[in-house]
């Protein structure tokens, strides 16, 4: 049996930026079909991160995404009746799905202020390199690295 074509998307750019990564993000952070209001809470973070830092928030956003994304992550594979977690490196398109999902996820855990207000903060401080997405991204790369004498198992 053939497996299923994985067809690449073309996706458009974000009005105000023109940024396929920033459209990309806003989709990300939309839910039940809302797009105005999760553009709404992404432009906003921005012009938080501007009105803090004195910087562009597109650059601050740009740079916070490449501090979180991925080199390596495992997955498990059973060999021999044990499960063991491979260490493999990241796909470019992963990368980006795995950065956005930890930085919304580490944002929407957080509570009591407007989620433009907490994704300023964690865009903030992934741009930094602190914080729960960054610290995500540690966990992951400090599992690869014990795992690593699994590699040869890799397919």
């Amino acid at each position: 049996m053939r497996k299923n074509r994985n067809y690449k998307r073309d996706h458009k750019p974000d009005a105000k930026y023109g940024s396929v990564t920033a459209a990309r993000f806003i989709n990300y952070i939309m839910k039940d079909g809302k797009k105005t209001i999760a553009e709404k809470v992404f432009y906003d973070a921005l012009d938080e991160i501007t009105k803090r830092t004195k910087q562009d928030g597109m650059e601050v956003f740009e740079k916070a995404l490449e501090n979180v994304t991925p080199k390596q992550e495992v997955f498990s594979k059973r060999v021999g009746g044990a499960n063991y977690q491979i260490p493999r490196d990241v796909r470019p398109e992963r990368q980006f799905i795995l950065a956005s999902r930890w930085i919304l996820t580490a944002a929407r855990s957080k509570k009591g202020k407007a989620l433009a207000q907490i994704l300023a903060d964690e865009l903030l401080a992934a741009y930094n390199n602190e914080g729960d997405a960054i610290k995500k991204k540690q966990d992951v790369h400090r599992m690869a690295e014990a795992n690593r004498a699994f590699a040869h198992f890799a397919r």
